[in-house]
């Protein structure tokens, strides 16, 4: 659809080496880095420095929900020069989070529908040649990880709302072959629902995301037995009443014993990623809404082992929250700064990193982020695909413009992107959930 928009056809293709001549010349920086869909093209660089945030309240906030509309047959996604991008399935609903098993066969959490579906395709195949349901009766799964790691996992995890349960899994298996077993109860019950689950590289943790009740901490009220009391017992940053562990990392052995706090302050931590080089933990997050159009960032970051990211009372780094004003200041100085700012409100959803090889080298290590797009900023942002760039295994703090699209005008989108997976024969794979479709992405 967007081959048909108002702005013209020029304005809309042009051009993969258009694109890349502007990726050429650095970064957006600063206030243009803040640019909504209209400059969204593939091969854009953005670098968003805390410095560069403005003040809270600086833009009005706004309600501005994206109408959905159907697909034509000929509109796809833009993607780099030398790379092409093809409908690998279609008729999903609302495909979210993407695993791919060893074998190479694509697991998808249709979170809505409660279910767990399987496609299998074979190397460079452009469609599936099987589609099943691998499990259902579900509640709201999203995360899904194969365990152990390696060619011959013997449970494939799935993390609902509630919990995260397993199932008895060999290589190849299109249904399980017995009942879930409950490994770990998780909070739930009202605000984000979301929950995803990975392992660390030697298997010893299972580390799972769950988002806050609220947008900012509303609600919480004082803790009990009074505020000093509490820190002095709690880890840094925990929060209390209707936030007890939630806008955390938790992790457990894999069988589900030992839980314990990993990290705090993070929001929504919506995707979770291990690096596979060097066995970082990344989190791709939502960050608060209604501070205005540029406030506060959605980040993807390395997570810490006892890192605060601050919420609610502050955001990247010492940046008091004006709603929790003079509340905590024992936390001054003590918030880690996420790595990756993305612009506001995108909702960066489901993470990965490449790891294949038919993609060029410069991209190995690299990560991939869904932005599944705004509904609380004036101009629409988000709505694509971005690359996060790493240097010797460390992110520069800039993120590229990947996969583009998906936005008709400023009211109306025909896709929004959740999951990215790197499939056995190294394409990329995107799921998004409005028209409930998975794009293919290779190198031409």
């Amino acid at each position: 659809m967007q081959f048909m928009l108002r702005q013209g056809i020029a304005g809309i293709l042009i051009g993969a080496g258009a694109a890349g001549a502007l990726a050429e010349s650095g970064p957006l920086v600063g206030p243009a880095a803040f640019g909504d869909w209209r400059a969204d093209k593939p091969g854009v660089i953005r670098l968003i420095r805390p410095s560069d945030l403005p003040r809270p309240g600086a833009s009005p906030s706004s309600a501005n929900t994206s109408h959905l509309v159907p697909r034509p047959p000929t509109a796809i996604p833009q993607v780099p020069d030398g790379f092409k991008v093809e409908l690998f399935a279609s008729g999903l609903r609302g495909p979210r989070q993407m695993r791919v098993a060893p074998n190479g066969d694509i697991f998808i959490a249709e979170t809505r529908a409660g279910r767990i579906r399987v496609l299998r395709a074979a190397d460079g195949a452009a469609k599936p040649s099987a589609d099943e349901v691998f499990a259902s009766a579900l509640n709201g799964p999203f995360g899904i990880a194969f365990f152990p790691s390696g060619n011959n996992p013997q449970w494939v995890y799935v993390a609902n709302t509630d919990r995260v349960v397993r199932f008895p899994y060999a290589m190849g298996d299109l249904k399980p072959t017995g009942r879930p077993e409950t490994v770990a109860h998780l909070p739930h019950g009202y605000g984000h629902s979301t929950r995803d689950v990975v392992f660390s590289n030697d298997d010893k943790r299972m580390l799972v995301s769950v988002g806050s009740a609220g947008n900012d901490g509303e609600g919480m009220g004082s803790p009990p037995g009074g505020l000093q009391a509490w820190i002095d017992r709690h880890p840094l940053g925990a929060s209390w009443g209707s936030e007890t562990e939630r806008a955390d990392v938790l992790a457990f052995d894999p069988d589900g014993k030992n839980p314990r706090v990993f990290a705090t302050g993070i929001r929504n931590c919506v995707g979770l990623a291990i690096h596979p080089t060097t066995g970082d933990l990344y989190c791709s997050t939502n960050e608060r809404d209604a501070m205005g159009d540029n406030l506060v960032p959605d980040f993807v970051t390395r997570v810490r082992e006892g890192a605060f990211y601050g919420w609610p009372w502050f955001y990247i780094g010492q940046n008091e929250d004006p709603a929790h004003a003079g509340k905590r200041p024992d936390l001054k100085g003590k918030v880690t700064v996420p790595d990756v700012l993305i612009q506001a409100h995108s909702a960066s959803l489901g993470l990965t990193f490449y790891n294949g090889g038919s993609f060029p080298a410069e991209y190995r290590g690299d990560g991939f982020a869904a932005e599944h797009g705004s509904w609380n900023r004036s101009k629409r942002t988000g709505y694509k695909v971005i690359r996060i760039r790493l240097k010797d295994g460390v992110p520069t703090g800039e993120y590229q413009d990947f996969l583009t699209g998906f936005v008709v005008n400023d009211s109306e989108v025909w896709g929004r992107p959740v999951g990215v997976a790197v499939a056995h024969d190294g394409a990329l794979l995107v799921s998004e959930d409005a028209g409930g479709t998975i794009w293919r992405i290779t190198r031409q």
